[in-house]
């Protein structure tokens, strides 16, 4: 009987610690239900002037960010935070900050800036078509 009262210590632990197990996970999600990755087939992004020489545009819905290097020269990246997965949906200048866990990444390249994330953005292909801006499907790692 004596390794009764420990094992009874152990379960109404872990009882207690399973709500703030789930809050956890569920901190680490977006909430958003979004879905949670770049183009996966061509998407048109309208009109190639949207984003301005020097300049990068974040499209949250499509998850990808595009950044206009010169005139005739455009790069885009997956916005899914290579950290935690989340769909990132805040553009400072070049810097995309991720909501999460306050990773962030350059836009013109898609380097990490700051971690916890280590790995950079995925590059999605990116054309201007007809004055249209189309990118996807993502490349394969």
């Amino acid at each position: 009987m004596s390794g009764t009262p420990h094992a009874r210590r152990t379960v109404l632990r872990a009882a207690a610690l399973a709500p703030a197990v789930g809050l956890g996970l569920t901190a680490c999600s977006s909430g958003d239900g979004s879905n949670r990755s770049a183009p996966t087939a061509p998407v048109d992004l309208g009109k190639s002037d949207d984003v301005k020489v020097g300049a990068s545009k974040l499209y949250t819905d499509q998850n990808v960010v595009v950044s206009r290097i010169s005139e005739n020269e455009y790069k885009a990246y997956s916005t899914i935070c290579t950290h935690a997965r989340c769909p990132i949906n805040h553009l400072e200048g070049h810097k995309l900050v991720c909501q999460c866990h306050g990773s962030q990444f350059d836009a013109t390249n898609g380097k990490v800036l700051h971690e916890p994330a280590v790995e950079p953005l995925a590059e999605v292909p990116v054309k201007v078509a007809d004055g249209k801006i189309v990118v996807g499907p993502a490349k394969k790692a």
